[in-house]
């Protein structure tokens, strides 16, 4: 089975042809342009088809960035995938920037816990944190830079995402870093969503501090061993 991901949560456009069987990529397409998402996403998936010698035909599911992320260029890539699932009558399948971010730095630290973490803004902070096993137990949730630095000190995880560097600083503390972009690979949202397999249809993650801010000490008692 061919998979098709797509990725628009930050500057980058990018689309991938992913072979399920083999785990392995047949063809990519990435453009990092800030802006302008919409204008140029198909001809991105095209691109990526090209590469991978594959035709819309060909592809047995569509994984798709869900956010945390920009967010118009994420209700591109969410709006892109469930049409041409819709149309084709295949799945589509949603992974966070948040889990693929945790997934690429433990390709680099395998069986390390994992602390995602992405600069919101406003003093806010996305994050989620996977243990050994790549399982979540915390998040995806807003928290501060205080409360995050708290969980970051507990645990001694592995720290990716934007605030990764941000949360060492302050906690004043070595940490290893994963990859500090807002985003990951685009094989390895490929990879993840051919693992998760199909369920319910993407849907947009926009976190929003009044909405999901939790108290710290209900993160660390969720934490705890």
């Amino acid at each position: 089975m061919k998979l098709l991901a797509i990725d628009c949560a930050a500057s980058l456009c990018a689309a991938c042809v992913y072979d399920a069987e083999a785990k392995r990529e047949l063809g990519r397409s990435v453009i990092d342009l800030g802006k302008g998402h919409a204008e140029h996403l198909m001809a991105v998936i095209e691109e990526a088809l090209k590469a991978s010698e594959t035709g819309y035909a060909g592809l047995g599911a569509i994984g798709v960035s869900v956010g945390p992320g920009s967010f118009t260029g994420l209700r591109v890539g969410v709006s892109a995938a469930r049409g041409l699932a819709l149309a084709l009558k295949i799945p589509a399948i949603g992974v966070t920037s948040l889990e693929a971010l945790a997934a690429q730095a433990a390709e680099v630290f395998p069986g390390r816990p994992v602390l995602s973490a992405l600069d919101a803004g406003r003093e806010e902070i996305h994050a989620a944190f996977y243990d050994e096993t790549m399982t979540l137990t915390f998040g995806p949730a807003v928290t501060t830079l205080a409360e995050i630095v708290a969980i970051a000190t507990d645990r001694s995880p592995v720290l990716t995402g934007t605030a990764a560097i941000q949360i060492a600083a302050a906690a004043g503390h070595a940490f290893d870093i994963g990859p500090t972009e807002a985003t990951a690979d685009i094989a390895v949202y490929a990879r993840l969503a051919v693992e998760k397999g199909e369920g319910e249809r993407p849907k947009l993650l926009y976190l929003r501090g009044a909405d999901a801010k939790p108290q710290a000490g209900f993160i660390l008692a969720r934490l705890g061993p």
